[in-house]
């Protein structure tokens, strides 16, 4: 195999299709290394010229001349925004999970919000949601109030979080998307620095879109930039070096089985809205996007779908809460693919049994790698039940969802494994939490086998999250049976191989309800009846172990946590390996 650091030189007939057309003769091709931005060197020369006339008078005359500045086109936005966050804006203040903002009092030099509110003011995500609770004239004088006001402290002075290169990405895909609230205004020198901005957001990207963190962050930075050089005249150049940049944000940032990196779900969704989005710009200029779009997000959408539950919402992974249905259709309407749902993502590491009524969800995967996910999870092995549109078995989530109910605290121990549908060992986490809220050692390796029966599904997975320090594997052991109206389940710990032989130590295998479900102990402390509102009667048996029940929470996509209970089965881990087995039965 070739030295990836080097360059080197190949036929092109070996070239990926979207670089055989350029017109450069075959066999004197440079082929990209890892920092040479995937373009030949024909490719890298114009772009390079192309950086460096920003710099020179050539770009003065570009406004003045040939390429005047303004936009070619306004893309439908085909993504519906949350009325209730508009209709406050028309109240006169923003609304962020449950948090408020006054918008006369808004100081972008000083927003005194969290991490995520400063987020989604700067990244403009608003203006979708000024735009279904108002009309273009009700909406434009607010967007215009507050749009003077980012100008007024971020138009000349780029720092961040305001020009970070997400929010810059998705500052021009909704500035773009929902022009007329923000241009409608007939002050020439306002919409002349409107447009100027909109240029610098670009020129901004041009450099810095391969800096963004992989996955979402690089690809809604790439995103914008093939935008602005659709959008903005005299573009190609940029375009050509966007769809490049594009192309290998998403080869690194998604899985082949479409998962993103993150292993978030709402991760995947903003990443399908990104690409969704771009589409619709390629459409307003009746331009043919590259192949790889489409791939990308034929691919994506399928694995998003593989995470919800009978109520068409998403289940509650890797720092993301219960993402509405009506929420997750929307986007899935935008990407235009009509798939089914994945059922086996072993790259992004999810797995679903669907059965009559019944789906199941299982974390098959060690968690992200921290630098990739701001909220990751100790999670693994930990599973979602639902029964048609009721769920019956959740995990708590809402850990990435800070706001007004969800604290850096509470948001911690949303992350444990305690948090999770699963087996916890002498009340330890899986997978380390550090105190700066990264994610440490534990489980480095997941052994998984699916078999699909005529009379059901069976999945077996283990993880090594607690071998390095207490010596025992984890394996669980899931049966689905064919008309999903029990899902029988065994875990296990089994001293590791080459560790000392480890010590007792006290089990708890934890199922968190959702809301609407009220468990009943039977008397001998082995069972529990679960009653679902408007739903059917289901019953939980343990095998070994005393059954408890204690209070836990639910967070919905809006980042509110909801009461409700868990089942608690206790037991004991011992030196030759110990179990504990269990029961979800349908009586109704």
């Amino acid at each position: 195999m070739s030295d990836p650091r080097r360059l080197s030189t190949r036929s092109g007939q070996d070239l990926p299709p979207e670089e055989g057309a350029d017109g450069i003769e075959q066999g004197k091709r440079l082929i990209r290394v890892a920092d040479d931005k995937g373009l030949s060197l024909t490719q890298k020369i114009a772009h390079h010229v192309y950086l460096l006339s920003w710099k020179t008078p050539i770009h003065g005359r570009r406004l003045r001349g040939k390429y005047p500045l303004k936009l070619l086109a306004v893309p439908d936005d085909d993504i519906v925004g949350d009325g209730r966050a508009g209709a406050a804006m028309r109240a006169g203040y923003f609304l962020f999970r449950g948090q408020k903002l006054p918008i006369d009092r808004l100081d972008f030099a000083r927003p005194g919000v969290g991490p995520a509110f400063s987020d989604y003011l700067h990244g403009f995500r608003w203006l979708r949601d000024l735009s279904v609770s108002a009309s273009r004239e009700q909406g434009a004088p607010i967007a215009e109030g507050v749009m003077r006001k980012w100008l007024a402290v971020h138009a000349e002075t780029p720092s961040e979080p305001a020009w970070r290169a997400d929010n810059a990405g998705w500052r021009l895909l909704f500035w773009t998307a929902h022009a007329p609230l923000i241009l409608s205004s007939s002050d020439l020198v306002y919409r002349s620095l409107v447009l100027n901005c909109i240029a610098r957001t670009a020129r901004h990207l041009d450099r810095g879109a391969d800096k963004a963190p992989m996955g979402l962050p690089r690809i809604v930075a790439w995103c914008a930039i093939i935008a602005a050089g659709l959008l903005i005249p005299g573009g190609e150049t940029r375009r050509q070096f966007g769809e490049a940049g594009l192309k290998r944000a998403i080869d690194s940032g998604i899985h082949a089985d479409g998962g993103i990196v993150s292993r978030s779900p709402l991760a995947q969704m903003e990443a399908i809205m990104a690409l969704s989005m771009l589409r619709a710009v390629y459409d307003v200029r009746r331009e043919k996007p590259p192949l790889f779009l489409g791939d990308a997000l034929s691919r994506t959408v399928p694995a998003l779908l593989g995470l919800t539950h009978g109520d068409g919402g998403l289940g509650n992974w890797q720092g993301s809460g219960a993402i509405a249905p009506q929420m997750v259709d929307s986007v899935v309407q935008a990407s235009r693919v009509r798939t089914r749902p994945l059922r086996q993502a072993r790259d992004w590491g999810y797995q679903r049994i669907a059965a009559g009524a019944t789906v199941v969800q299982v974390d098959a995967a060690p968690p992200p790698v921290a630098r990739l996910a701001d909220a990751g999870c100790a999670s693994t092995g930990a599973i979602e039940i639902s029964d048609g549109r009721q769920r019956l078995i959740v995990n708590c989530g809402g850990a990435g969802l800070e706001g007004a109910w969800i604290t850096a605290d509470l948001a911690q121990g949303l992350r444990t494994t305690a948090a999770h549908s699963t087996l916890v060992l002498n009340d330890s986490n899986s997978t380390a939490l550090l105190p700066g809220g990264t994610l440490g050692k534990g489980v480095t390796e997941v052994e998984l086998n699916r078999q699909e029966m005529d009379n059901g599904s069976r999945l077996e997975l283990s993880h090594d999250g607690y071998v390095r320090r207490m010596g025992y594997v984890h394996r669980r052991l899931l049966m689905v049976s064919g008309d999903g109206r029990e899902v029988r389940g065994e875990d296990m710990l089994t001293p590791a191989e080459r560790r000392r032989k480890p010590g007792r130590q006290p089990v708890q295998v934890r199922f968190h309800l959702a809301p609407g479900v009220e468990p009943t102990l039977t008397a001998d402390n082995q069972a529990a009846v679960l009653r679902i509102d408007q739903g059917a009667l289901w019953q939980f048996r343990t095998g070994a172990g005393l059954l408890s029940v204690e209070d836990s929470l639910w967070v919905d996509g809006d980042g509110h946590p909801h009461p409700t209970r868990q089942l608690v089965v206790t037991g004991e881990a011992l030196p030759g390996g110990s179990s504990i087995g269990w029961l979800f039965k349908r009586m109704g």
